[in-house]
């Protein structure tokens, strides 16, 4: 308790009666500029999905991390299996899975950085009891670790788009399909930005703790007749027999994330290491009408309503270039 976070400042941390209100609350928490995450599994998860469509429609930074486990039927089950986020997939939110403790803790910081860059929200899930009630030695972040993926840039844009009464702006609207489609076809360039980012994420990291991930890392022989793809606390178990099956004359492989470090780690093939990148464009400003005109102070902004689409999600933030193809679309056909 009183523990603060990077900026000095003591978390809030709220009780609330279901998940259902739980991510009300995260809604209106990030949708106000602040930074905001929670925690659940299994039904409660599915209680959640009417407000993390919202939160990916209006392009939200926010993280949910689930202990991935069966959604009760039948009967109830405490064990892990991913039905409760492959209902998730629809929502919007970006799907990212941690296969060890290890991961869990590594894979959530670069969840909270690449949702602040990107403003896409993060899905962040391990498997429940297999890997949320693991007892395991990991090596762990300190401040100056997170600090150095947490931009302070992206940390007051998200800021700067808070919802205030000083600039009101339209929300929650009903649009017919013309309108509504455009909205949703402006918001491409963000999710197309979104691979490079949390790639580029997972390599700052790397240069920190020399922990090494990739979106998807493949092990076995390089002519693989037979491949196994999977995701989770199962990947490590699988990797041992992948790696005892070529050891008897067998072609066959594994594709999965942290797969290759293992692999190499007792002789098996792995591919080599990717070199420098370049850093990823930064996803273009989303604003619901025309941008403001150059050198106007971010705080002082006013969008021409008549131009922007009933309901669209109007930004506000530090004015940035932006590619011309990625532009998003217009408030009129």
């Amino acid at each position: 308790a009183g523990r603060t976070n990077l900026w000095g400042t003591v978390p809030r941390i709220t009780e609330l009666q279901s998940e259902a209100g739980a991510a009300g609350a995260l809604h209106g928490a990030v949708i106000e500029g602040a930074l905001g995450t929670t925690f659940t599994a299994s039904q409660g998860l599915l209680l959640m999905l009417p407000n993390m469509f919202k939160i990916a429609g209006e392009l939200t930074p926010a993280v949910i991390h689930v202990a991935a486990r069966s959604v009760a039927t039948h009967a109830l089950s405490i064990f892990g299996d991913h039905s409760d986020v492959m209902a998730a997939r629809t929502t919007g939110w970006v799907m990212l899975a941690s296969s060890s403790v290890q991961e869990a803790q590594d894979l959530a910081a670069v969840a909270h950085a690449a949702t602040l860059r990107s403003r896409v929200p993060f899905l962040h899930f391990f498997d429940g009891f297999r890997t949320s009630h693991e007892l395991n030695r990991i090596t762990t972040l300190d401040l100056d670790d997170i600090r150095a993926l947490i931009s302070d840039d992206d940390v007051v844009a998200q800021r700067m788009r808070g919802l205030t009464p000083e600039q009101p702006v339209l929300r929650g609207s009903a649009q017919n399909p013309d309108v509504y489609f455009q909205a949703r076809e402006a918001v491409n360039p963000y999710y197309d930005a979104v691979a490079d980012i949390v790639q580029q994420t997972m390599d700052d990291l790397a240069e920190r703790t020399g922990r090494r991930y990739h979106l998807v890392d493949y092990a076995g022989h390089p002519e693989a007749e037979r491949v196994l793809v999977l995701m989770g606390s199962g990947i490590g178990a699988a990797g041992q027999a992948v790696d005892e099956l070529n050891r008897r004359g067998e072609r066959v492989g594994e594709l999965g994330k942290g797969a290759p470090a293992r692999r190499a780690r007792r002789g098996g093939h792995a591919p080599p290491r990717p070199g420098p990148r370049e850093p990823p464009a930064r996803p273009p400003p989303f604003r619901g009408g025309g941008a403001p005109r150059p050198g106007t102070p971010a705080r002082s902004r006013r969008r021409p309503a008549a131009r922007r689409p009933v309901g669209t999600p109007g930004r506000r933030g530090p004015a940035t270039s932006r590619p011309a193809d990625a532009r998003p679309a217009r408030g009129r056909p």
